[in-house]
């Protein structure tokens, strides 16, 4: 469910018309909604009031430092993968003792920030990282409290590019060296392990994979705890998918009621990482017709953003369903919907059936309010889009429309040129 509902043929964000907020700032625009990102969060965590779990926003998912205060104000944490994630965490007011390190390349100057913060967990995922972490927290004085990113080796079903939890990925610790590496942790002076960690892929709309990978942890926390190791947390990462297209997805509460029947015997504190199950729905990309193309073979609909705004149809192959944002229910005819950027990949939809628009009428393309915003760039010198986010009859500019001046001062010219 989301807030971005038709009233008299008009689309609107909650209680405000999108051509309202079209008029006032331009168009591209990210549009988010207070009510869905509340909604969502609150659906999620009461599903696991039965348990002692703390759930850490996927801050990579959409790092808007609105977007996270809204989520902190309901009791949210953050999983963040760079120090810039944590920073934006911190600066949103989310306390560091529900912030967890994860990601595969953290440098020391990050570690050291990280331990600095006290945040509550660092995910490990390599044995050079472990060695590297102890150095930093011994420099420190610290003892570093840390899980380790197991790689439980379950296909998620996913996408190629979103699948983490397979042995050929670059994320988590082997299979078969998992024991060595707590091992190893247990002499070092500056390591506290507390936890196991996993997070096997994006977008998952089926729980078997899911529970085989937990199922495979449950038996490991097991097996340390036997060689004396004290586990006493268990991150199961995020994944749970949204209905990008209508879909039989499960929900949180059928996703809660599996993972707490799979870890109930172990007694942890459990964490988790939603990110697009939260965000995912409640935003839309607002977008302007620029140019209607027709030839003897195809149909172009030429808006005026692009895929640097927008970059998951092109980089995952994604489906997102575009609409208009007034009188929806016209004639309809068979058109690809495209951008003004110079790669024949900038390309939001193919073959798809809307109506027959005008030049100046207004799209939108829904489920974007995760990796949209976050993994735009400057491609093709053009100013990053503005996000604005809803609360019922008001709406707030939350990051600016860059200016020309703004990208051309960010390049300096060397003393010989």
């Amino acid at each position: 469910m989301d807030h971005f509902t038709y009233k008299n043929n008009e689309l609107y964000a909650e209680e405000i018309a999108i051509s309202d907020i079209a008029r006032q700032i331009g168009t591209p625009f990210y549009c988010y909604s207070t009510a869905t990102l509340t909604r969502h969060y609150n659906v999620f965590a009461e599903a696991f009031s039965p348990v002692d779990a703390t759930v850490c926003f996927a801050v990579k998912s959409n790092s808007n430092i609105a977007v996270l205060q809204t989520l902190g104000n309901l009791g949210a944490g953050g999983d963040c993968v760079s120090e810039g994630e944590i920073r934006r965490c911190l600066a949103a007011g989310i306390p560091a003792s529900k912030i967890v390190f994860s990601g595969v390349g953290k440098t020391r100057s990050e570690i050291k920030y990280a331990l600095e913060q006290d945040i509550m967990q660092i995910n490990i995922e390599s044995a050079p990282e472990l060695e590297a972490i102890n150095e930093v927290a011994l420099s420190l004085g610290k003892k570093a409290k840390v899980a380790f990113r197991i790689n439980p080796d379950v296909d998620a079903g996913s996408h190629d590019k979103i699948s983490t939890g397979r042995k050929e990925d670059k994320f988590g610790i082997a299979w078969e060296s998992v024991m060595d590496m707590y091992t190893r942790a247990a002499e070092l002076e500056g390591i506290e392990v507390q936890g196991v960690a996993t997070h096997i892929g994006s977008q998952l709309t089926a729980l078997d994979p899911f529970k085989a990978a937990f199922t495979k942890v449950v038996g490991l926390v097991k097996e340390l705890r036997a060689k004396g190791h004290n586990i006493i947390r268990l991150d199961l990462g995020g994944g749970l998918g949204i209905p990008y297209k209508v879909q039989d997805i499960p929900s949180p509460a059928e996703y809660a009621r599996m993972v707490i029947e799979t870890t109930k015997e172990l007694g942890c504190k459990l964490v988790f990482e939603p990110g697009r199950l939260i965000c995912g729905n409640a935003g839309i990309l607002v977008s302007e017709v620029t140019y209607i193309k027709k030839t003897d073979h195809k149909n172009f609909l030429i808006i005026d953003a692009g895929m640097n705004d927008l970059i998951r149809p092109t980089l995952y192959d994604a489906y997102h369903d575009i609409v208009s944002v007034k009188n929806p229910d016209r004639n309809k005819i068979t058109m690809d919907i495209v951008g003004p950027i110079c790669e024949t990949g900038d390309v939001f939809a193919k073959n798809r059936d809307l109506p027959e628009f005008s030049e100046g009428e207004l799209i939108a393309i829904r489920s974007c309010g995760a990796y949209g915003a976050v993994m735009s760039s400057e491609y093709n010198t053009r100013p990053v889009t503005p996000e604005v986010l809803v609360n019922g009859n008001k709406f707030s500019v939350i990051r600016k429309r860059e200016t020309y001046q703004d990208i051309l001062a960010k390049d300096s010219i060397p003393d010989w040129l």
